[in-house]
């Protein structure tokens, strides 16, 4: 059987002092309370300061002082330095795990500025209830309860002419060792009457938004080439998308933007998984069933920046827009290497 053992209470202690007044050994006190003989000794020696003998209040104080300085201090109490840090990190809608690496690069040399990320979890959770808890929890990314299957059922949205497999792109598009290679989608609103064109760098994983006014395949030809044309020729190699009826002027993007447009296979979002993963990060901002026609280009771009300003762990946490600025540099060095 699984002994357990509890701190002496308050009233034992009123106990044992008025019996010891008595005149009662420990062995006769312990057997009265039932407890060890050795429990009532360490207390003695612990907690015994009074001159007048064993006293109970000042025992029960010491004994509980003992036990709060024992404990480890909080890193991120309400009042302490680490906790504006990291509410503040929150407000920029970084997940816990991007404010724990970020504190670590900020302040390498001071433990006490850094924290795990299910510290900040629990932080955030441990808060009482009221309007602050809701405020932090909103700032969380909120994942699936379930996921999809990845394969099953029949294909109904009808063929593309003249698709090209995504099996014919070239290697360095699957390495990502090149940049330029994107992959696009649309995030639908509610009763799928409202659109939001996505396109994400395979390389840096950038982030570029675009307004439509609904889903049709004319809508997309104008957003996405718009929002393609204003990235350099360079860096404008080649689209990834899925068999969505939108794409169905593919042709025209291409010969718009000197782009070239491969189809992943039927149910295969994987084949995309930059994509789909930073779908799941925008449905923060743009939740499901709600209208995304009230944001306009403006509002859309804003937030693909704070998308583009997150560290994140696939690029060793760099943000996108710092690894697409050393791509660009890159690029210039090497153009005005070859010209001199």
């Amino acid at each position: 059987m699984t002994r357990t053992f509890q701190q002496l209470q308050a009233e034992e202690r009123v106990a044992m002092a008025a019996l010891r007044l008595q005149g009662h050994s420990l062995r006769s006190i312990a057997k009265q309370l039932g407890r060890s003989p050795s429990t009532l000794s360490r207390e003695l020696q612990r907690n015994h300061r009074s001159p007048e003998g064993y006293a109970a209040h000042s025992a029960h104080f010491l004994a509980t002082r003992r036990r709060r300085l024992a404990c480890r201090c909080v890193k991120l109490d309400p009042d302490g330095p680490l906790w504006p840090v990291v509410s503040h990190m929150l407000g920029w809608y970084w997940s816990p795990e991007q404010i724990a690496r970020t504190l670590r690069a900020f302040w390498p040399d001071q433990p006490s500025m850094h924290v795990s990320h299910e510290s900040i979890y629990n932080a955030i959770y441990a808060h009482p209830k009221g309007e602050l808890r809701k405020s932090l929890i909103a700032c969380l990314r909120q994942g699936r309860s379930t996921r999809r299957p990845r394969s099953g059922g029949e294909d109904r949205r009808g063929q593309i002419p003249d698709m090209v497999s995504i099996h014919l792109r070239p290697p360095e598009v699957n390495d990502r060792t090149m940049p330029g290679h994107w992959e696009g989608d649309l995030i639908k609103g509610a009763m799928n009457r409202s659109s939001v064109g996505v396109l994400v760098e395979r390389t840096t994983r950038l982030v570029l938004l675009a307004r439509m006014p609904d889903a049709t395949a004319e809508s997309a030809l104008a957003a996405f080439t718009a929002k393609l044309n204003q990235i350099a020729q360079p860096l404008r190699q080649s689209l990834t998308y899925d068999q969505g009826r939108e794409m169905s002027k593919h042709q025209e993007l291409a010969r718009n933007t000197n782009i070239r447009v491969y189809f992943c296979d039927p149910h295969s979002p994987w084949q995309k998984g930059s994509c789909e993963n930073t779908n799941g990060l925008l449905r923060q901002f743009l939740p499901k069933g709600s209208d995304l026609s009230v944001h306009d280009q403006e509002a859309l771009d804003s937030i693909a920046d704070l998308l583009n300003n997150r560290p994140r762990q696939t690029l060793n946490w760099r943000s996108p827009i710092q690894a697409f600025a050393e791509l660009m540099q890159g690029m210039a060095q090497q153009v005005h290497a070859t010209l001199h």
